[in-house]
């Protein structure tokens, strides 16, 4: 097998586990929604929830990093599929990843350590 070979399955292996991780953190975030509405508790409240929660940020930096590793992967793979440029097809995916990790995780900073 090729080391291109080898790279492509090592990428199909890395999404498929992202994806289960995803999975699993939206089915956990959309019970977490669920429960944090049901009383009606504003968006103020639901801050006060989260300020300082180790817990809450562990699970929505896995959250971040599942995100990170699984939407470039894919994008790269439509790329392949759709464009002839190798320049797009490998910067394109970094700046998502990049995006992904500096946003995803200075979103998860503000809500549990920015000011209320």
């Amino acid at each position: 097998m090729t080391s291109s070979a080898i790279l492509q399955a090592k990428l199909w292996y890395y999404q498929r586990i992202s994806a289960m991780v995803l999975t699993l953190c939206v089915a956990i975030h959309l019970i977490i929604i669920y429960y944090a509405i049901q009383d009606g508790l504003s968006a103020r409240e639901i801050l006060a929830r989260t300020r300082g929660n180790l817990a809450f940020a562990l699970f929505y930096e896995i959250f971040v990093l599942a995100c990170f590793v699984h939407a470039p992967i894919g994008l790269a793979n439509i790329l392949r599929e759709n464009i002839q440029s190798g320049f797009l097809i490998r910067a394109l995916p970094v700046l998502l990843a990049a995006f992904i990790l500096i946003l995803g995780t200075a979103a998860v900073i503000g809500v549990v350590w920015g000011t209320p």
